[in-house]
């Protein structure tokens, strides 16, 4: 009978611990990109996980971005991490900012960053507390992804024309 019970208790042990290592590991596809360019940045020089696989497990990525004069960064968020944003020259973003400030965009805030310079290019350091920080673009999450003109339209109240006319935008 102690037989009978030792075996039930393994049993019923080993299918506990199945479980809980089958609950750990399981997660649902990483559908996000590292970093979104959009078509009007002159250059984004990355330094991710991706580019760099030493920064495995160090919680800690980079990116430079040069703004042509008069472009935007849309507004993204990054889902893993806050962002750290140096400017090394002259640019507009939430705030006005100058030259040497310095911005904290916590993890999931929307941003964005917008060189309101029509003659000069502007130059920015990120800095982000994970190696694969993601970055979510906002217009293209809503506008590109099929969600219907009629659901988009309510949810910003206004008509499916002008949601039409954002799509088009987007149209490379």
């Amino acid at each position: 009978m102690a037989s009978k019970t030792l075996t039930m208790k393994l049993f019923s042990l080993l299918v506990f611990s199945y479980a809980i290592i089958k609950m750990a590991t399981a997660s649902d596809p990483d559908i996000l990109t590292d970093f979104l360019v959009p078509k009007n940045f002159s250059v984004v020089f990355k330094a991710s996980l991706v580019e760099f696989p030493a920064l495995e497990e160090q919680s800690v990525s980079y990116a430079v971005l040069e703004f042509a004069n008069g472009t935007t960064n849309p507004p993204h968020i990054h889902p893993r991490s806050a962002e750290l944003l140096y400017l090394v020259g002259p640019t507009s973003s939430t705030l006005t900012l100058q030259t040497g400030d310095m911005l904290v965009f916590p993890k999931g805030l929307v941003h964005f960053q917008y060189n309101a310079d029509s003659k000069n290019s502007a130059i920015a350091i990120s800095a982000f507390e994970s190696a694969n920080a993601g970055t979510v673009s906002l217009p293209n999450t809503l506008f590109a992804t099929g969600i219907n003109d009629t659901v988009l339209a309510k949810s910003f109240k206004t008509d499916v024309a002008t949601i039409q006319a954002l799509k088009d935008g987007l149209v490379p």
